[in-house]
């Protein structure tokens, strides 16, 4: 079994930096999502980036994504649904909210472009890519996924707490488990916690 690790907007493959070093002995594919030149900048040409990526993977694939990540991880697993023995979702909206995303590009105006240098896209990527997903809705396809799920969720994480506990009630297979004292970025600062998850499995 191969492990996938998604990262979020404003990240990259290098942040989950500190959950590969507790999960040493563990065959893992932590795909930079935006690498320049490589995928577009709408959501549907990086997921197609992805399928693309993993088509030829003869072993199952365990899943695990933090925000936009898992947003992919779950959408991968809608599609591929045979193909995903078990999904670890991070901070993920099964239903995202425009609201959210119009707030978010806001704040993406707002920062100077050095801010995005290290996330393989620009600023104006960024705020593209973000208003690509602003209709996406899983909700009525979620019955598809028919794996075990591990929903995570920091305690401070106010803008995806209630989406966690929605999607745990939505999918009788999954657990829900909200990290103590974290943000968002729970690969980041909370890497153990992840990494006991990915241990049990």
């Amino acid at each position: 079994m191969k492990t996938i690790l998604l990262h979020g907007l404003g990240q990259n493959a290098h942040d989950w930096e500190k959950v590969t070093s507790l999960i040493p002995n563990m065959k893992v594919d932590c795909p930079n999502l935006f690498s320049a030149g490589e995928n577009g900048f709408s959501y549907s040409e990086i997921m197609h980036s992805c399928e693309a990526r993993f088509a030829d993977e003869r072993e199952p694939l365990r899943i695990c994504g933090l925000s936009f990540g898992a947003v992919l991880a779950l959408d991968y697993t809608i599609r591929h649904s045979s193909h995903v023995t078990s999904l670890v979702l991070i901070g993920c909206q099964y239903k995202v909210p425009s609201l959210l995303i119009d707030l978010q590009n806001i704040m993406f105006r707002c920062m100077p472009e050095k801010a995005f240098q290290n996330t393989g896209l620009s600023k104006s990527n960024t705020i593209e890519l973000a208003r690509s997903m602003r209709n996406l809705d899983f909700s009525e396809k979620l019955h598809e996924i028919s794996c075990p799920v591990t929903i995570i969720c920091g305690e401070k994480d106010r803008a995806n707490k209630k989406a966690a506990k929605k999607l745990n009630t939505l999918l009788p297979q999954s657990e829900l488990l909200i990290i103590p004292g974290v943000g968002h970025e729970v690969n980041k600062y909370a890497p153990e916690a992840i990494a006991a998850i990915l241990n049990r499995e």
